[in-house]
């Protein structure tokens, strides 16, 4: 299968663009920059079947303006209203062995993404991957190499500091552990990572309940997370502000601070199920008894709610979270509080700690929040309430999170921007919608920046309409940034690429303009036919696409 990019303004006919249509998915692999005349200007790509992928470039000498010059006489745009577009890369794109993941297909794609107007892309950086050898050994090698990469494209970088585990959720194509050792603490002790009421461990990430205890080898959780971040401060000292445009600081599961009540791995939990409180491990007991004796009732602290139910339950079948349910009692207001309080001083005390690693860095710092919108029309929320954010229909949740960020100037970055309401089981009491209503009101009063990302991967243009109208200030918080899930092979097919670079053009305008017009997106896209050999060049250097 040949790819075929070609540039964004029109100088060939529209019947120069019409190829046949792909018989396969397959990853494209092989992309020619030939020296020829702007009016001819193609760039090619060839999967072969079972080989390791390469791009071939050759005499690539033309600028970017000759190679996209404009379709029609620039407009002017009020870069206010600007939304740049990040791409998530592909969550392995480090190896276990600490190499970074084909190296040639991943300069080819960010070129490709360069040239579609996109803004940097995300990585993860992986506490299992980086101190995988022992407690403050580091390896940072293939997050250096991926960092020249992208500086030599022109592209700007946002990084996560992921101190979860990879694996056993909506989108995970790979499992990366946390570190060997942090492992060997944890079958010793297992009441390190977070417990249900069941006594299901969940090995995503370490209990919040013991981030002030000396737990792994003589460090507390924050002092590793701290230790972690200023490593990586310190080797990409001079790319801080620059290339690397953001720190995004993971708070738990998935990188986002919440607790993790709907885990998928193993069956555990399925959508649209109320999730479970994860309260406890002996640490999280023990901060809820004493939590408890200062309010002066030690009953309320022996437990969580008896009553709250299971994972794939809905609210009415608990007594907890059904309408009248006791949630919404004093004991259920005591708990829930304490639930959700613990969940936010975990998050201000990270950010604390990053904002002094990075401050004058140059750098902005955000956090990931989930747009948990099941159950969201029901006057419990019980989703949100089990995964932390105490968010009733007469409680804002989202305000405290919001004021929180604003402390320390770190972006609210809040996911399914690209859902509707409509899109949504009617069983399942769905609004994204008006979630994100909410979190975009909430951020305006607490005078904080909002970034999101879509939650599941999408390629029409229907999805990234939504986005689009979310991401305007009409009513709340307009978005600073949108990333979008995620790079891959499907990203690079000849309409969904289409769809994209019409998206990222319209986000650059503040998401005001709905659709390229026909004539303009036929010269923009990505196109995938076959064609049986590739020209024979000289001097040719070899990359590779993802």
């Amino acid at each position: 299968m040949a790819l075929t990019l070609r540039s964004s303004n029109s100088f060939f006919s529209q019947t120069q663009t019409q190829v046949p249509k792909p018989s396969d998915d397959s990853l494209p692999s092989i992309v020619c920059f030939a020296r020829i005349k702007p009016s001819s200007f193609r760039l090619r790509a060839k999967n072969r079947a079972l080989q390791e992928p390469r791009v071939i470039v050759a005499g690539l000498e033309a600028s970017r303006e000759e190679l996209h010059p404009p379709l029609v006489a620039p407009q002017k745009h009020d870069d206010s209203m600007r939304v740049p577009v990040f791409v998530m890369l592909p969550l392995d794109t480090v190896t276990m062995g600490g190499t970074l993941n084909r190296a040639r297909a991943m300069n080819a794609s960010l070129m490709a993404l360069k040239n579609a107007g996109v803004e940097g892309v995300m990585v993860d950086a992986w506490w299992g991957l980086v101190e995988k050898d022992g407690p403050l050994k580091y390896n940072w090698e293939a997050y250096a190499e991926l960092v020249h990469m992208v500086q030599k494209h022109g592209l700007k970088l946002q990084v996560v500091m992921s101190f979860h585990q990879c694996g056993g959720n909506v989108g995970d194509s790979c499992s990366i552990p946390l570190p060997p050792w942090v492992l060997e603490e944890i079958s010793k002790n297992p009441d390190l990572v977070y417990t249900d009421r069941s006594g299901r461990r969940n090995p995503e990430y370490i209990s919040l309940g013991c981030d002030s205890i000396p737990v792994l080898r003589g460090r507390t959780p924050l002092q590793v997370y701290s230790d972690f971040m200023t490593s990586f401060r310190d080797r990409f000292r001079d790319y801080l502000g620059s290339v690397i445009q953001e720190i995004q600081v993971g708070m738990g599961p998935c990188g986002e601070l919440r607790y993790p009540s709907y885990p998928e791995s193993n069956g555990t939990w399925r959508f649209p199920g109320i999730g479970e409180f994860q309260c406890y491990d002996k640490y999280m007991r023990a901060s809820l008894e004493a939590a408890a004796e200062t309010v002066g009732n030690r009953d309320w602290g022996r437990s969580g709610p008896h009553d709250s139910g299971q994972y794939n339950q809905f609210p009415e079948d608990t007594g907890f979270f059904r309408r009248e349910g006791t949630w919404n009692s004093d004991y259920g207001s005591f708990f829930l509080t304490w639930y959700s309080n613990k969940l936010i001083e975990h998050g201000d005390r990270i950010l604390e700690s990053a904002g002094r690693i990075f401050q004058s860095s140059g750098a902005k710092l955000s956090a990931k929040i989930a747009g948990i919108h099941w159950h969201y029309t029901t006057r419990s929320h019980a989703a949100e309430l089990t995964a932390g954010y105490y968010n009733t229909r007469f409680r804002d949740g989202y305000l405290p999170i919001a004021q929180m960020l604003a402390k320390h100037g770190a972006i609210f970055n809040f996911t399914c921007m690209e859902m509707k309401d409509s899109q949504q089981p009617h069983h399942a009491g769905c609004s994204p919608e008006g979630l994100v209503r909410q979190v975009k009101m909430a951020t305006r009063t607490a005078r904080v920046q909002l970034a999101g990302e879509n939650a599941l991967e999408r390629y029409d243009w229907d999805g990234y309409g939504q986005v689009m109208e979310t991401s305007r200030s009409d009513c709340g918080n307009g978005l600073v940034s949108f990333t979008y899930l995620r790079m891959n092979k499907r990203l690079f097919e000849e309409e969904n690429w289409r769809h994209f670079v019409g998206f990222v053009r319209s986000m650059s305008e503040g998401g005001r303009r709905q659709r390229l017009p026909d004539y303009d997106s036929r010269g923009t896209d990505l196109y995938v036919t076959h064609f049986r050999g590739i020209p024979k060049k000289k001097h040719v250097q070899e990359e590779a696409l993802v």
